[in-house]
């Protein structure tokens, strides 16, 4: 790429933003305040959702059941390795 073109390039491109700025900075001043951007609610909260009563009585009764069975299971060698 010729050197000298390049440069004739990014001068016209900072002639074409020089004038957006300023078109703009004029766009403000006629409207006074640059209007407000409302504020985006965060999504939803990261971690751990919160469980109900009736879930932790679901969860509670199913890990009652697994540990029941993992002491049953007590002789198995691998399983108490870890």
């Amino acid at each position: 790429m010729d050197l000298y073109k390049a440069i004739q390039d990014l001068y016209a491109e900072k002639e074409k933003l020089e004038r957006v700025i300023a078109s703009l900075e004029e766009l403000q001043r006629t409207s006074g305040a640059l209007p407000t951007i409302p504020v985006v609610k965060a999504a939803k909260r990261r971690g751990r959702k919160s469980m109900s009563s009736e879930e932790r009585q679901e969860v509670s009764e199913r890990m009652r059941k697994y540990w029941a069975g993992r002491r049953k299971d007590d002789g198995d060698p691998v399983a108490g390795t870890g």
